[in-house]
């Protein structure tokens, strides 16, 4: 790892108690423990900014100089480096993003955000431990407990899912055994551990909501602008992933409605209040990126008289944060077996062409462009009504 430039530390101070700055004035009363809270919190990165967290020792909050002597004795009791900035000499921590979070101090996890250093939640803690497990198995190639081979759907597997994935001759030549090709799509733990995973329950499961309880979409058609309003439709939508989507299309295709000008142009035109690609792009989105994990939060579409608001459990996740969210190229994913079976079942052309889909459907019909509400635990996609 680098050590960070004088002109990158500089940088850091002008912050001011940011992220990934804090200010110890010097090393005396307090300041060790305080300083041993931070050096944890930099550690956990929980705003994911995925670049180390600096304690400068002998600086005020301002960023400057406190005028505390940077001595060979005060460098024994740290693991620093004696740094001169802005003409003076500070004490220079830098701590670096854990590989494995969370981190603890003394039995506490600490956390940073902002100038807010604190104890994190049980909804931080679930996000460190997810960063850990982007670095080892993800979630969705974990066994789900409790549930056997029966629980999954043969007829599913063999009639739908296999032959859109598997070329029509390799499958005819194919003679694996039923639970060995369960396994090499990931839908079962292995053939010696045949427990359907996460994927399997997903995809193929007979009854996915009886082991994942989030497993689902709330619908509602608001005829109104507020949740308060009167509810005109409103379903839960559930199943495997492939009858989860064929259902929410069915909705959309029942509320949509087009619109006929005869008088305007010299052609008819045919307007309509949502694109339908833009709808179903935003909302595939919500259930590919969503996390399963922990919760039995379901997806949720609400259709408002002048929006449609769709959320999805779970916050950006890996190399996505609130700051490059959405942003061309910016792609990472919470579940990537369920992403590959997204593509492979139709429901997404390219990987991370979603968003830019949805956009440029918008912008042709005459709609807002879609609007991110980006938060911890989950994400928001709001869409205005086209004029």
């Amino acid at each position: 790892m680098k050590p960070l430039s004088d002109t990158e530390l500089e940088a850091l101070l002008e912050e001011i108690e940011s992220d990934r700055t804090e200010c110890k004035e010097s090393w005396a009363g307090s300041a060790p423990e305080r300083a041993r809270e931070a050096v944890c919190a930099f550690a956990n990165d929980l705003p994911n900014h995925e670049l180390p967290g600096v304690l400068f020792v002998g600086a005020k909050d301002d960023g400057t100089a406190s005028g505390w002597a940077v001595t060979d004795e005060n460098l024994r009791t740290l693991t620093v480096e004696k740094r001169n900035l802005r003409g003076a000499d500070l004490a220079v921590v830098t701590v670096w993003p854990s590989d494995a979070p969370p981190v603890r101090y003394e039995g506490r996890i600490w956390i940073r955000i902002g100038s807010r250093r604190g104890l994190a939640s049980a909804q931080d803690e679930r996000i460190l431990n997810e960063k850990r497990r982007y670095r080892d198995r993800h979630f969705e190639a974990q066994p789900v407990v409790d549930s056997n081979i029966p629980d999954v759907s043969r007829l599913a597997f063999e009639q739908e899912y296999l032959p859109k994935i598997i070329a029509a001759d390799v499958l005819a030549a194919n003679v694996r055994s039923y639970e060995e090709r369960l396994a090499s799509c990931g839908m079962i733990l292995s053939v010696d551990e045949p427990i359907p995973t996460v994927l399997g329950i997903l995809c193929i499961g007979i009854s996915p909501r009886t082991y994942i309880g989030g497993a689902y979409i709330e619908f509602l058609r608001i005829a109104g602008e507020q949740l308060s309003d009167p509810i005109a439709d409103e379903a839960e939508i559930d199943g495997t992933i492939s009858l989860i989507l064929r259902r929410l299309d069915e909705k959309l295709n029942a509320h949509l409605t087009t619109s006929v000008d005869f008088t305007s142009q010299e052609t008819e035109v045919r307007k309509t209040p949502y694109p339908l690609v833009a709808l179903q792009q935003l909302a595939r989105n919500a259930i590919l990126h969503r996390t399963y994990e922990k919760t039995n939060s379901p997806a949720r579409f609400y259709w408002f008289n002048d929006r449609i608001e769709i959320i999805s459990p779970g916050g950006p996740y890996g190399s996505v944060n609130a700051q490059n969210f959405g942003q061309p190229g910016r792609t990472d994913y919470r579940n990537p077996q369920l992403a590959a079976a997204f593509k492979a079942l139709g429901y997404a052309q390219r990987f991370g062409s979603g968003i830019p889909l949805a956009r440029e459907a918008l912008a042709q019909n005459g709609n807002p462009p879609v609007v991110f509400q980006i938060e911890e635990n989950f994400i928001a996609a709001i869409i205005r009504k086209a004029t």
